[in-house]
């Protein structure tokens, strides 16, 4: 299934979930993670997102909706789809969107966004979302092509500050800017209210992910509430 305009738009005001787990956690498992995404799926999520070649196949097998796939490699600077080949290969595996980093740091390979935004459609049928940290990001990552974008580094790249729940204000920011590209609102949402929030303050579509798929997390939230 190619992601049509069509398709895209069907994803307006709906939820999205991130099902990934850390290295070194038991849940840690491309089978497993097409088993926490059908799930999502069954509970209406209209879309999921995941991470890894293996994990990306496996979710394409286990659901019908779009997949959004990245490759994460490394944990500092730019390594959410740091490169051009990371990105050709998240799509290969069966990704119809590649999350990419879309800073305006300095990629690993020497490309710029717009190459490797443009390598991502000449080479693949998948589009490209940019993992945006700022305002001034989204708006780079528009100028070079990608086809959404998300807020999903907006406090872990020094622009700003990170704020305890989803960054509204950047949100806001740059909905009001009357983007043509569909704003997806990710990071630090971790209730239904503050889900709601980020439609209202100008989400396309909004990515959940700890507070649904994280048992350790959500676990360590009970723990820390029954003890403070």
């Amino acid at each position: 299934m190619i992601l049509t305009p069509d398709a895209l738009e069907a994803l307006r005001s709906q939820l999205i979930v991130s099902c990934q787990a850390y290295p070194g956690e038991p849940m840690r498992d491309p089978r497993t993670t097409g088993q926490v995404a059908a799930s999502a799926v069954i509970g209406g999520a209209a879309a999921v997102r995941v991470q890894g070649i293996a994990d990306v196949q496996f979710t394409r097998a286990a659901v019908e909706v779009p997949v959004i796939g990245l490759w994460k490699d490394g944990h500092d600077g730019v390594f959410i789809t740091p490169t051009l080949r990371h990105a050709l290969a998240v799509a290969n595996a069966g990704a119809h969107v590649v999350a990419i980093d879309g800073t305006r740091r300095p990629r690993p390979d020497g490309l710029s966004l717009k190459q490797t935004v443009d390598g991502i459609h000449a080479e693949s049928h998948a589009l490209a979302m940019a993992d945006c940290g700022s305002y001034a990001d989204a708006m780079a990552a528009v100028e070079a092509g990608a086809d959404l974008i998300g807020t999903t580094l907006a406090g872990y790249t020094g622009e700003r500050t990170k704020t305890v729940g989803p960054d509204l204000e950047l949100l806001a920011e740059i909905a009001g800017a009357g983007l043509a590209k569909p704003l997806i609102a990710e990071g630090r949402i971790h209730t239904p209210e503050q889900a709601r929030q980020a439609l209202d303050a100008g989400a396309f579509a909004v990515v959940v992910g700890t507070a649904i798929t994280h048992p350790a997390s959500i676990t360590g939230w009970f723990k820390d509430a029954l003890e403070s």
